[in-house]
């Protein structure tokens, strides 16, 4: 075995960055593993952090979305935890040494298979937990005792309480996907765990994107770090063939189908912003005919674990998810993204469309552009500081139109307007701003506020619609019930009726 972790040291030069991963000299054990995987040549990403890793410094890199960055922290740490390794079956010999957390459970899962792969010829166990399924087996498994644990912040703490993870020996810590856990609210959760830690560790930070906070986080938690960027921020992979179409309302599926259509493509991921827009945009997409399932967060854990399983093995063609998706997981040879809506935030453009054009492959990356998505796309220009050009699309005749007049979702209320044909079927090219200043994008008149949540109107009774007719003698009041002598002019109206009279027991004096 080979020893990298006091004598290893490595000038990072462009000239002399080891590109090959027989040239990082890893143990036997971890070599032959990566070597199992296909691993020849190093990601930039590899190539620079690995060496730093190697040496226990600490790292903040940021690198596109798919360039192996799990890699580039699994095994240096791996690697050096070797000397810990024991083959006792007591669970103290194998206490928590490496805590990799993560922002969603599909990118844990991911994260652990890949280290159980890297490591599955040494006496080091891993672990993952996550939310959304039972903790009685995760607790059995923490409590057998496990070198590597990968973890989703809030199930983490969930053990942390229910003292099933004793985290005081743990030596490395990485932050993977570091911004996505600012984004969704980690943070608190982040300080806590880190709390539980040894002040003495190494500690490593990996992002597709550097944002303020991250800088801020990195401020606080790394000491003296390595920063490593092998391209430009926020940029996205140079792979990726992009393009924005304009295009509105049901029209966006009609383009999908045509996209799909005329670049021969098997599979792709539909991204869209909400949870209730990607159920009902996977429902339909189901039946018109197109193999589809859907990936959201109101999804249970299996539920979003089949998807996943079945979209990876071929079953289905589309993966219709939100956000939830964005982040980090690798299926190889998907030729195509498509946002069906574009993002809210301008960042998680990059993280969806990293989802294709993955490890040096080609990809497609499909925007459709609406009227209302003006300001979302300026973002997205301010991000990748280019301007944006919308494109045409040409649709084929025989392929069904989905839409033929335009729907414009409008609060709480849904109405129509019919859409000239040739703004249905695609404008010439030119920025969005560039077609709304020419007028191409006229805004419809839009309904009084006071129209908005009113529901529909209820059907006519046909019976209203009759004139009046007199009531018939029989539907009289019974002469009983008509007070005696009270035939004349009365003072009140005719149709109140007094009330009902009936026998009394007893008479008053």
């Amino acid at each position: 075995m080979t020893d990298l972790n006091s004598d290893f040291s490595l000038e990072l030069t462009p000239d002399t960055l080891p590109m090959a991963f027989a040239q990082l000299q890893l143990a036997a054990p971890l070599a032959r593993a990566v070597a199992e995987m296909g691993y020849e040549s190093m990601t930039p990403i590899q190539a620079q952090a690995i060496p730093v890793v190697l040496q226990g410094r600490d790292v903040m890199g940021a690198a596109q979305t798919g360039t192996g960055k799990t890699a580039a922290f699994a095994l240096p740490l791996l690697q050096r935890m070797l000397k810990h390794e024991n083959a006792s079956m007591s669970p103290a010999r194998h206490p928590v040494r490496a805590l990799v957390l993560l922002p969603t459970r599909e990118l844990a899962d991911q994260v652990a298979q890949a280290i159980k792969d890297y490591a599955k010829y040494t006496q080091l166990r891993s672990a993952v937990v996550f939310g959304g399924i039972d903790m009685k087996p995760q607790t059995l498994e923490l409590k057998k005792g496990v070198e590597v644990l990968v973890a989703t912040p809030g199930r983490l703490l969930d053990h942390i309480e229910a003292k099933n993870a004793v985290l005081n020996q743990v030596e490395y810590v990485v932050l993977d996907e570091a911004d996505r856990m600012l984004d969704i609210g980690f943070l608190p959760d982040l300080q806590r765990i880190l709390s539980y830690l040894p002040k003495q560790r190494t500690t490593l930070l990996f992002s597709a994107t550097f944002s303020s906070e991250i800088k801020r986080l990195a401020s606080s938690y790394l000491q003296d770090p390595v920063t490593i960027e092998v391209a430009r921020s926020n940029a996205a992979a140079s792979t990726v063939e992009q393009h924005f179409y304009s295009v509105e309302g049901d029209d966006k599926r009609h383009a999908l189908h045509q996209i799909l259509k005329s670049r021969q493509l098997k599979q792709a991921f539909v991204f869209v912003n909400s949870k209730l827009g990607c159920a009902r945009l996977a429902r339909s997409l189901e039946h018109e005919g197109l193999k589809t399932t859907a990936l959201h967060g109101d999804k249970s854990q299996d539920e979003r674990l089949k998807a996943l399983e079945s979209f990876k093995n071929g079953e289905v063609d589309l993966l219709v998810c939100t956000d939830v998706a964005a982040r980090g997981l690798d299926i190889k040879d998907v030729p195509a993204v498509f946002n069906f809506d574009i993002p809210f935030n301008a960042e998680d453009y990059i993280h969806r469309i990293g989802r294709t054009g993955r490890a040096g492959a080609l990809g497609l990356a499909v925007s459709f552009v609406a009227r209302s998505d003006a300001r979302l796309v300026a973002d997205l220009e301010k991000l990748l500081k280019s301007k944006i050009e919308l494109e045409a699309v040409e649709f084929d005749e025989d392929v069904p139109d989905i839409r033929k007049q335009g729907r414009i979702n409008d609060g709480h209320r849904m109405y129509a307007q019919e859409v000239p044909d040739d703004t249905r079927r695609g404008h010439r090219s030119g920025s969005l701003r560039d077609v709304a200043r020419e007028g191409q994008f006229a805004r419809p008149e839009r309904p009084s506020p006071r129209d908005y949540g009113r529901p529909a109107a209820a059907p006519r009774d046909p019976f209203f619609e009759r004139p009046y007719e007199p009531a018939a003698a029989a539907e009289a009041a019974p002469s009983w019930e008509a007070a005696p002598g009270h035939h004349g002019a009365r003072s009140i109206s005719a149709n109140i009726k007094s009330k009902r009279k009936v026998a009394a027991l007893f008479q008053s004096a």
